[in-house]
């Protein structure tokens, strides 16, 4: 009996124990299905990585990519429901996606990018000026050396304007 037993523990170790699926083979699933435009898919991998392994180092990454699709609307339904995402939706996912990594993992190298995003999304497409005003001056406060400064600054200096308010602008300061 003792005989079997052995083996039988070891051949379940190797089927359960290695079938875990690890956190960089989550994030290269999602990849190889954004890849294939399989874009539910790649939510649905990422979302596995940040609930399996949430202090991974690749969670702010696996965030970022999900953000960024709900940011250029490939998604169009309600992960889990059958529910139709609207554009406007799907933007204010972006923009708590993108907010997350800020507020989950500020220390990750990503976070001061996806807090930039964060306020140019509610700036521009959102038109939400009080809160990317917050947003980008929460940048500015922790993040002053970066290298988004400089368009942190000019997205509060040109928030609102048009592209030609914009240009006439800059026609003046260059007088």
């Amino acid at each position: 009996m003792k005989l079997f037993l052995l083996p039988a523990l070891i051949l379940g170790f190797v089927l359960f124990g290695c079938s875990k699926k690890t956190d960089q083979n989550y994030l290269d699933m999602g990849n190889t299905s954004v890849g294939q435009k399989s874009y539910d898919a790649a939510v649905e991998s990422y979302q596995k990585l940040i609930d399996n392994y949430p202090e991974s180092q690749l969670a702010p990454e696996a965030i970022f990519k999900m953000a960024t699709l709900y940011q250029n609307y490939m998604i169009k339904k309600v992960p889990s429901t059958d529910q139709n995402l609207t554009q406007d939706e799907s933007l204010k996912l972006a923009v708590s996606l993108f907010r997350s990594v800020y507020d989950k993992y500020p220390q990750s190298a990503i976070a001061p990018k996806c807090l930039f995003l964060s306020g140019f999304i509610q700036a521009n497409d959102q038109k939400d000026f009080k809160d990317a005003t917050s947003t980008f001056n929460l940048f500015l406060t922790h993040y002053p050396n970066n290298e988004l400064v400089t368009s942190v600054k000019e997205e509060l200096e040109n928030m609102g304007l048009t592209p030609e308010e914009i240009l006439q602008r800059k026609k003046i300061a260059n007088k």
